[in-house]
């Protein structure tokens, strides 16, 4: 089924249908996504070992948010 026939017998639907259908592809908007995370994780665990390595310096949070 194509998102236009999916979109299409949405169109159908009662109000308070189509408002169930809206919230639960809202919600699933907001799943994490476990391998994205994992990327991140790494990222984080390289740039701290850098850091406290001493080949990565800081910036002071008044250059970030002044």
């Amino acid at each position: 089924m194509s998102t236009r026939e999916v979109l299409e017998m949405a169109m159908t639907l009662k109000p308070e249908e189509k408002f169930l259908v809206v919230e639960g592809l809202l919600k699933s908007l907001d799943e994490p996504d476990r391998g994205l995370e994992e990327i991140w994780f790494e990222e984080a665990e390289k740039r701290l070992h850098a850091y406290r390595k001493g080949s990565l310096r800081g910036i002071e949070m008044e250059d970030i948010f002044g």
